[in-house]
C-alpha cells in the first residue's frame, strides 16, 4: 500500500516534470493563480491536520549508508560569501531582523554555543532521490526566543548568500521561508554540523535550515539573515520563496 510520505513524493516528482509549464500558465493569469493558491492552502492544513505537531521519523547511525548528497548551489561564488569561506568563517554572523524585539548579530561561535539538537533524519528531495543524515544545530526556537518576535510575526524568511540568477535588474538570491508553526517546530534547525564534523561547504555552509517534514528545497542553504515577516507579498515574486515564485508548492510537507 502505497504511504502518505509516498503519495506525496510522487505527486511532488511529477510536478517538478511540468513545473515549467504551470508557471507559464499562471504567468498573468491570477484566476489561475489563485487556483494554485487554494490547493497549496489545502496541502498545508491538510498536512497538520494528518500530523498534528508528531515529529519527522528518526533513524539511527546505521541506517547512514552514504555521505550526504549534494544538489542546487554547492560553492557560492559572491565575494561575501568567499571572504568568509576562505577564512574558515571565523567572521560569520547570523542577522535576525524584521518584526523582532531585540534585533540580533550572532556570531559562527555563539551560535555554536547554544542549546544544540542532534537528529539522524532523511533528506527527501523533490527530484526523486533521498538520503539519511545526522544533522546537528541550534532549534530555530531557541533563536527567536532571543530575538522576540511580535505578535505580528507571521513568517520567518531566511536571506541567503547562493546567486541563483544574474539579470538586467540585478542578481536573484535564494530565498526561503516557513510560517512560526514550522519555526517552533523541535525538528527545525539551524545546522551547522553533517555526520559529526562541521557543515561541508557544497552542503550549505556555515549554516542551513532544517525543515524535516517537508521536502528538501525548503532546507535553505547558505543562510545569512532570517527576517520576520507579516506577509510574503513584498519578497522576490511575492510567493515566499525562490522556487515557488517559480511554480512550485511554497508548502512542501510529507
Amino acid at each position: 500500500m502505497l504511504s502518505r510520505r509516498g503519495l506525496v513524493l510522487g505527486t511532488a516528482a511529477v510536478g517538478l516534470v511540468g513545473w515549467k509549464s504551470w508557471d507559464i500558465a499562471r504567468q498573468g493569469n491570477d484566476g489561475l493563480s489563485g487556483v494554485f493558491d487554494t490547493v497549496d492552502w489545502l496541502t498545508m492544513r491538510s498536512q497538520r491536520l494528518l500530523a498534528g505537531d508528531s515529529l519527522a521519523p528518526e533513524f539511527t547511525e546505521a541506517d547512514i549508508r552514504q555521505g550526504q548528497r549534494t544538489n542546487g548551489s554547492t560553492n557560492p561564488n559572491s565575494p561575501d560569501y568567499v571572504a568568509l569561506r576562505d577564512s574558515g568563517f571565523r567572521d560569520y554572523r547570523l542577522t535576525v531582523t524584521g518584526l523582532v524585539e531585540v534585533p540580533l548579530s550572532i556570531s559562527h561561535a555563539e551560535l555554536t554555543a547554544l542549546p544544540a539538537r542532534t537528529q539522524i533524519t532523511r533528506h527527501d528531495c523533490v527530484e526523486g532521490w533521498s538520503c539519511i543524515g545526522k544533522w546537528t544545530g541550534v532549534p530555530l526556537g531557541v533563536v527567536l526566543a532571543q530575538a522576540r518576535p511580535k505578535v505580528s510575526a507571521l513568517y520567518a524568511v531566511f536571506h541567503c548568500y547562493d546567486t541563483l540568477e544574474k539579470t538586467l535588474s540585478g542578481e536573484v538570491k535564494y530565498y526561503e521561508s516557513i510560517d512560526m508553526i514550522d519555526a517552533y517546530h523541535p525538528q527545525t534547525i539551524l545546522a551547522y554540523g553533517l555526520n559529526d564534523k562541521a557543515l561541508p561547504v557544497e552542503n550549505g555552509a556555515p549554516l542551513r535550515l532544517r525543515v524535516e517534514r517537508q521536502l528538501g528545497y525548503k532546507m535553505a542553504k547558505y543562510v545569512h539573515t532570517i527576517e520576520l515577516v507579516d506577509t510574503l507579498a513584498d519578497l522576490g515574486g511575492g510567493r515566499g520563496s525562490y522556487w515557488a515564485d517559480r511554480g512550485y508548492q511554497w508548502y512542501a510537507g510529507i
